[in-house]
């Protein structure tokens, strides 16, 4: 069996961080450079919101398929082979979306962009929490998140000195690349005792036969929402919200992002040492649900008549509150036994992911095209409706933190 490492900064926790790195910059490329590729495709102005929420919801759907497949894969086969074949994918499928002429192929190439894309994250969780002592096991995976969600800031500082086709083309090198770090990598020891046993891996209906893994399954989804509200709909479409608060400046979504994704990545690895400092995931996670709350109130209050420099910093605090996503991912890998556990911690922020596709935005467009609503009122709702959501799943949510995680589910 591979003994546990002591130190935060292993092999494991570094190319684990490397391959979300790479994960963040392509998930993310699409929403940075929007605006440009789609109008270099010849889209109008009209187009670039209602396409571009279209190619966004296809590849959040590939996400959720992705998710449910490489899970399976990943008790199954090992974590390994997620961490291998979901790379090779979401990197070929990158290479080929610098190659699109029209909409379709664009959000079919994302669509297999985002099947590849929905390994990374799970897998890499997972291996860390398997390989990593209990004690330090928060902080390294915050660790992981941390440093791989820089990958949004590198995308926007290559979209500022590249062709958009070209920011395609790096993403998939770069992941091609990180193949080669991963031979160092080993398995983790976890699994391989539990392929010993005679019990079912990778099973993903077991999430559903039973009342309490069921229960655990759902929560663990439903405390995830924030984050996707956050960056699907109040940082993409960050442009869009300006023009309705009356900002005159231009406001780049892609900047938005940028300065959201530096805040998460510091708000990743914060958040690893208060939950250490609390001993406890659900009260770091409540205090920084407060601080989303928060600049939540300032995006929808502040913002009016404003600047674009204010929209950045607004974003940057919404991104620095739901910088709470490796925890979030954590207490997912945590709630479940070893032989489930790739499969419910690569599925559960999949699900997220996807949620933005058939359940956010829907509700978004839903609510902003009631009579006497609109734009920002309906973003204003469903900010509302989705916290009340995920604060009534955080207290209903079973403590995980220095939980023992050799064990399997029945």
């Amino acid at each position: 069996m591979q003994s546990k490492s002591n130190s935060i900064f292993s092999v494991t926790v570094i190319v684990a961080a490397l391959g979300y790195f790479v994960d963040i910059y392509d998930l993310l490329l699409f929403s940075i450079i929007r605006v440009e590729s789609l109008t270099s495709l010849g889209l109008t102005t009209e187009q670039l919101t209602t396409d571009g929420e279209s190619i966004i919801s296809w590849q959040m759907g590939g996400l959720l398929i992705g998710g449910i497949l490489w899970g399976m894969l990943g008790d199954k086969k090992g974590r390994l082979s997620v961490l291998f074949g979901s790379i090779i994918l979401y990197s070929l499928a990158n290479i080929a979306n610098g190659l699109v002429t029209n909409v379709d192929q664009y959000a079919m190439v994302r669509f297999i962009a985002g099947i590849g894309l929905a390994g990374e994250l799970g897998a890499g969780i997972t291996l860390v929490s398997e390989l990593t002592p209990k004690e330090k096991r928060g902080i390294a995976t915050s660790m992981v998140a941390g440093i791989g969600l820089t990958g949004a800031v590198v995308a926007f500082i290559v979209k500022e000195n590249f062709h958009w086709r070209t920011c395609y083309f790096i993403g998939g090198g770069l992941g091609l690349a990180l193949l080669l770090l991963r031979i160092s990598v080993f398995e983790s020891g976890m699994f391989h005792e539990v392929k010993k046993l005679n019990v079912k891996r990778g099973n993903f209906f077991m999430l559903f036969n039973n009342g309490d893994r069921l229960k655990r399954y759902v929560l663990a989804i439903l405390i995830g929402l924030p984050t996707w509200f956050v960056i699907g709909v109040l940082v993409t479409f960050s442009k869009e919200f300006a023009k309705h608060f009356g900002i005159k400046e231009e406001v780049d979504a892609g900047k938005a992002i940028m300065f959201a994704y530096a805040a998460i990545s510091l708000g990743d690895i914060v958040v690893g040492f208060v939950s250490q400092w609390f001993r406890s995931r659900k009260k770091a996670l409540f205090l920084f649900y407060g601080i989303t709350i928060f600049f939540m109130v300032l995006y929808f209050t502040i913002l009016w008549d404003s600047t674009a420099s204010a929209m950045y910093w607004v974003c940057a605090g919404l991104g620095f509150g739901t910088g709470f996503w490796a925890i979030f991912v954590t207490m997912g890998a945590e709630q479940f036994g070893t032989n489930l556990r790739a499969t419910a911690a690569t599925t559960i922020p999949n699900m997220v992911r996807g949620l933005l596709a058939i359940a956010i935005l829907p509700l978004f467009k839903w609510l902003r095209g009631m009579e006497g609503v609109g734009y920002v009122q309906g973003g204003m709702y469903a900010a509302i409706i989705l916290m009340a959501v995920t604060l009534t799943a955080a207290a209903l949510t079973k403590e995980t933190f220095g939980k023992d995680l050799n064990f399997v589910e029945e």
